[in-house]
């Protein structure tokens, strides 16, 4: 398949907070696709699923029964999500090509990884073949997995005159670094660290009446950084560890709640969330000096990490004289981003065109990725 088709990028990130939806007209094939959004949608998990993942990712135990709830109330949930994505396009099933769904992060160690999904029940609720499974092909080739959004980032971000790094700071933070007129096998990506998943885990561990997360980071900024606390955790092997790499939220929680020497009572919960920020954009500091060929021109920014002012604060002293942008200011909508992403992986499984990064990745081989579910009926 190659020409015009219309794809749901679907994605839920490691903060558990829902499904993001993005339909886009995908244009071209392999790496001359061009993506131009249609609509987009999002559907928040209930309260009761969100508790449900948290608990199986935390203590790395679940029972089969709620293993399988799990799955059952996620697919749902992107079900619905891709919905009503495809009626805020204007749009039905029949329009759409294919669902490319990432599903639910529970687990990621590479080579081992479980991003938890049923695409047979996703194509019975939407009427549209489904696209899954992104992971596993690059590891089965000695990759981590991760990160996979480099190949759309190069797509859409690659500048023929300035060096960029895309950062994604989701539950964890990435970046992609894209050489002005760079190649795809030119490009360097990896986990930085944490994104959110630290002030997260905070929020539902020392207020847990609270809202699950701090809103525009308002909270932080009522705080003080320990950076005692900061300077115990970059000294942990991950941050040191060259690309290509990749992590997880708990890993990093472990790393936090190890170098904090006392979490103190609710009151110094704007302390704690402070440290975390300031964590997260360090790590991002330091990794841009450490392992980037060349300092990036601009940073463009992407992610639920850009409504935390805090963050994104204590982000631009880290690159003091680097402009930081978000991906909005180009003309794609930070929250759709990773999900416009996944979108053109889909568009390029169906192609047959591989779409892993080797590079980021640390992949012997370029491969294919995803595995397809034929729509429901045919």
């Amino acid at each position: 398949m190659s020409g015009t088709r219309v794809i749901a990028g679907a994605m839920s990130g490691t903060s558990a907070d829902g499904v993001d939806v993005a339909v886009v007209r995908v244009d071209g094939r392999g790496l001359e696709m061009s993506a131009r959004l249609l609509g987009q949608h999002h559907v928040d998990y209930p309260p009761g699923l969100r508790s449900a993942i948290f608990a199986c990712r935390n203590t790395g135990q679940i029972t089969l029964a709620g293993l399988a709830a799990v799955g059952r109330e996620v697919s749902l949930a992107y079900a619905a999500a891709v919905n009503g994505a495809i009626a805020a396009a204007g749009l039905t099933a029949a329009d759409v090509a294919a669902v490319a769904a990432h599903g639910q992060t529970l687990f990621h160690a590479p080579p081992d990884t479980i991003q938890w999904l049923d695409p047979a029940l996703v194509a019975a609720g939407t009427g549209v073949a489904v696209v899954s499974d992104f992971r596993r092909a690059d590891c089965a080739a000695g990759g981590q997995g991760a990160p996979l959004v480099p190949f759309a980032d190069h797509i859409l971000f690659t500048d023929p005159l300035r060096h960029r790094a895309l950062l994604n700071l989701g539950g964890i933070a990435n970046v992609t670094y894209l050489p002005a007129a760079g190649t795809l096998d030119g490009l360097l990506a990896f986990d930085t660290g944490p994104g959110n998943c630290v002030s997260d885990w905070l929020v539902r561990y020392m207020h847990p009446d609270g809202p699950g997360v701090d809103v525009d980071g308002v909270l932080a900024s009522h705080g003080k950084p320990d950076e005692a606390t900061v300077l115990r955790m970059l000294a942990g092997e991950f941050f040191k560890q060259p690309p290509p790499r990749s992590t997880d939220g708990p890993a990093m929680v472990d790393l936090f709640t190890a170098a904090v020497a006392d979490f103190g009572s609710r009151g110094k919960l704007p302390n704690n969330l402070a440290t975390a920020c300031l964590v997260t954009a360090a790590a991002v500091g330091r990794a841009l000096r450490e392992f980037l060929p060349h300092f990036p021109d601009e940073l463009i920014v992407s992610g639920g990490g850009t409504r935390n002012a805090t963050l994104m604060a204590y982000l631009r002293r880290q690159v003091a004289g680097v402009p930081v942008k978000t991906t909005d200011e180009l003309g794609v909508p930070s929250e759709a981003k990773e999900a416009i992403a996944f979108a053109l992986l889909g568009a390029a499984t169906l192609d047959g065109e591989p779409s892993n990064v080797p590079a980021a990745t640390g992949a012997a081989r370029r491969v294919v990725l995803g595995s397809v579910t034929p729509r429901a009926g045919g």
